[in-house]
């Protein structure tokens, strides 16, 4: 990366990167491995319901979560879908907007209210004491996100939840390989769901889980699952078809094998990602607890606009130029889309936290494919870019919405 500003991409320079530079780019895991399944599976040409890479996969994650029941799924929306269903959640259930639109989504699918709830600027995720705040007579639950992997108020929520005959469940799509005071996440609440969608550090192409330790509301959820089937033409309940493909579960075995490699390659990332941001002003990567364990998925930067002299939204048109995919996130926030934006025009006000937070908040590349170079180089545009703010905004500013 040269030092001249005017060298970048977006005044038609070369982009400091050939390759584009993806958060969220697959890990792949070991090819043979996955190949090998998929031949097995279609010289048994069983490739749906309930198969045995399905079933394996669900007891290696039961395994690894500690917890006594795990059941896969076709993606973790429908996952929520089920659960939510399952546990006759109704009426209103709080959930943060500071998160991806599935969440909510999976709620309003179903007729049930989701009540958008403010964040903690410094966890990112639920505050306890407003969601104490927004509970009515028609609220039924409590939906928590683990953003970033980082663990929500587990405690605190879980005390709301009892006092007021709340249901409590985790959408934990960030935080698998993650733990909270020593135990993993999937052991908490009534039950969480993971993803395991093609950007996740662990992926079955498209995929998920709902990990619990109710016995009684795993069975349901499998009948659910499977369209109520208890067995051979016999329906006992109503269901959806949320089940997992054997090649998903092929995948998903396969990724798991190699966990442990891209756990330490994300945190091999992170400490370097850590050491270079911190020598650029205005700019905030978040902190993990080291005392737990992280998958260190998600490079999260907060941006001081107000000293960086640049704004989050002109860093990513920069970083797009020269080919790095960076992402804001969640940006506008949940409450600002359909048809929640219609339907509830003032949540804006009651959610500045997340309003702020949606302005600041950009992450960066990580994974088995981003190197010490890449780093290199997406931290030089990231500085240059902070170094010549207020004349690149100029710039910026000049050319009109792009």
């Amino acid at each position: 990366m040269k030092n001249d500003w005017k060298n970048l991409a977006i005044f038609g320079g070369v982009p400091a990167s050939t390759e584009k530079l993806h958060v969220g780019r697959p890990n792949i895991g070991n090819r043979q491995h996955f190949l090998d399944r998929v031949n097995d599976m279609l010289d048994r040409r069983w490739l749906s319901n309930n198969g045995p890479y399905v079933q394996e996969l669900e007891k290696k994650l039961a395994e690894m979560l500690g917890v006594r029941q795990c059941i896969a799924v076709c993606n973790a929306t429908v996952a929520l879908e089920i659960v939510i269903r399952a546990l006759n959640l109704s009426g209103e259930v709080i959930v943060p907007s500071f998160t991806f639109i599935a969440t909510a989504h999976s709620l309003e699918w179903q007729q049930i209210t989701p009540v958008f709830c403010d964040i903690d600027p410094k966890t990112h995720n639920l505050d306890p004491q407003k969601v104490e705040k927004l509970i009515t007579p028609q609220t039924t639950g409590i939906i928590g996100v683990h953003v970033w992997g980082r663990p929500c108020a587990i405690s605190e929520l879980g005390h709301i939840a009892q006092a007021h005959n709340l249901k409590l469940i985790f959408d934990a799509a960030h935080a698998l390989g993650c733990s909270h005071n020593g135990i993993m996440i999937g052991n908490f609440g009534e039950a969480e769901v993971f993803s395991f969608h093609a950007t996740k550090f662990i992926n079955s192409f498209e995929g998920g889980a709902i990990a619990t330790n109710n016995g009684e509301l795993a069975q349901k959820i499998r009948l659910m699952k499977n369209f109520g089937f208890a067995g051979y033409d016999d329906v006992i309940h109503i269901g959806t078809n949320g089940k997992m493909t054997e090649v998903s579960a092929a995948m998903g075995l396969t990724s798991l094998e190699s966990m442990d490699e891209f756990i330490s390659a994300n945190y091999r990332n992170y400490l370097e990602y850590q050491k270079q941001i911190l020598t650029i002003p205005g700019s905030q990567l978040i902190k993990y607890n080291l005392d737990e364990k992280n998958n260190f998925q998600y490079i999260i930067v907060e941006v001081d606009e107000q000293i960086t002299g640049i704004s989050r939204d002109n860093l990513v048109k920069i970083l797009h130029a020269e080919n790095v995919l960076a992402r804001r996130y969640f940006y506008p926030g949940c409450h600002h889309m359909e048809p929640y934006r219609s339907l509830y025009p003032q949540a804006k006000l009651l959610l500045p936290n997340t309003e702020e937070l949606t302005q600041r908040v950009m992450s960066l590349p990580n994974g088995t494919t981003v190197s010490k170079e890449s780093i290199d180089i997406i931290c030089g545009i990231f500085r240059l870019s902070v170094e010549n703010g207020d004349k690149l905004t100029k710039y910026l500013s000049s050319r009109g919405p792009q």
